[in-house]
């Protein structure tokens, strides 16, 4: 099997899908590897090292996305502005994908149209089920932990005034008010991160044991309401509710966050878009110069103005839109995923093919495209295709 390995295209994205670490492995295992040249520079990971774990380093990544059986990507696959081409273009028949496709999300519906269209076997990582024996695999909850950590000192950086509480000659400052909106791994951290910095945290999730989690972070819960049985879904994860109960959610958040000086948003629901909770009119009502970090935004977000990839001044808060969050923090976040990605493949891996079992529950849950088809439930549900 040989692997290959291009570098990022989206602007500011400084991770890679391998390191010379796991290039060794998948060497190791009978693997050839192709790694486009420059393609870990950024996450301090270099050509030399890559060759020297065995890799062969190419200039064109024509040539990788033309040999190899296996592409590993960190981003969706997007235009590369360079060549003039679309990397899924540059795909063909029978050759897998292992990366972040984000299928549900609209603005990827072409690109996962033009994957299937080709004959790419896609297989998106934030499918990745909440089992014990997919943990190791777990790459959306890797760069959750980066993205929460990171996510809270950007809002803290853009702040116009302290996060802790403060005693001067001339007076006393009130620490900042934070607001969690989904805690997840994310969220999680980003309430620890706003903790260590001195804010008054809030918290808001639907499902218990989230709550939970976050009180014992000394958070103070935003109580929903909504019933346990809704709320939850298998494996954990948050369920999409009924458009009654978003619109009561909507509710409680719109009084709430008038007080809060950073909101944190990552409610997201495994293979859906992610729930509108946040409406223009609730961003109009908050306190000039709070900031929003929207870190669903790659599954459409969770505030309806979210500048997707980008950060901007809307009605005088600060909405962070960043779709890469992780790739500032690129050596840990590259170090953590490269990981991910290699204990996936060496799962899938039989008799050196990639072999897919379809009753397996990972293979389930990840699949986006096979034999020229959108398989993936919930991105055809997006789409309108059921």
């Amino acid at each position: 099997m040989i692997i290959g390995i291009p570098k990022e295209v989206m602007p500011g994205e400084a991770r890679v899908s391998a390191t010379p670490e796991t290039v060794k492995k998948f060497v190791q295992d009978g693997m050839t590897v192709l790694v486009e040249a420059g393609a870990g520079e950024k996450s301090l990971f270099y050509d030399d090292q890559y060759r020297e774990a065995g890799a062969k380093i190419v200039t064109d990544v024509k040539e990788i996305f033309e040999k190899s059986s296996l592409i590993l990507k960190v981003k969706e696959p997007l235009f590369n502005e360079k060549l003039g081409i679309h990397e899924a273009d540059m795909m063909h028949s029978g050759q897998y994908l292992i990366t972040f496709i984000h299928p549900a999300t609209p603005v990827n519906h072409e690109m996962v149209k033009k994957l299937a269209k080709n004959g790419v076997i896609g297989l998106t990582l934030d499918g990745i089920p909440r089992i014990s024996r997919a943990q190791n695999m777990d790459a959306l909850t890797s760069m959750s932990t980066c993205a929460g950590y990171k996510g809270m000192i950007m809002a803290a950086d853009s702040l116009p005034f302290f996060i802790p509480q403060m005693f001067t000659a001339v007076g006393m400052l009130k620490p900042a008010n934070v607001l969690v909106i989904g805690v997840g791994v994310a969220g999680l951290q980003a309430l620890a991160t706003a903790k260590r910095l001195g804010a008054v945290t809030h918290a808001m999730d639907i499902r218990p044991a989230a709550s939970e989690q976050a009180k014992s972070l000394g958070a103070k819960v935003i109580e929903t309401g909504v019933p346990a049985e809704l709320a939850v879904a298998a494996g954990g994860y948050a369920q999409k509710l009924p458009e009654e109960w978003l619109k009561k959610e909507r509710e409680i958040l719109a009084e709430v966050i008038k007080d809060m000086d950073i909101v944190y948003c990552s409610a997201l629901i495994p293979g859906k878009v992610a729930p509108i909770l946040i409406t223009e009119d609730m961003v109009k009502g908050m306190k000039k110069g709070s900031v929003i970090v929207d870190i669903s935004i790659d599954q459409g977000g969770n505030c309806t103005i979210t500048p997707p990839g980008k950060k901007e001044v809307i009605h005088g808060i600060t909405i962070f839109g960043i779709k890469n969050i992780p790739g500032m923090v690129p050596t840990s976040s590259t170090w953590m995923f490269s990981h991910n990605v290699y204990n996936m493949i060496k799962y899938l891996t039989k008799n050196g093919e990639i072999s897919l079992d379809m009753n397996d529950e990972i293979v389930r849950s990840t699949l986006v495209t096979h034999n020229n088809e959108i398989v993936h439930a919930g991105t055809r549900e997006a789409m309108g295709l059921n």
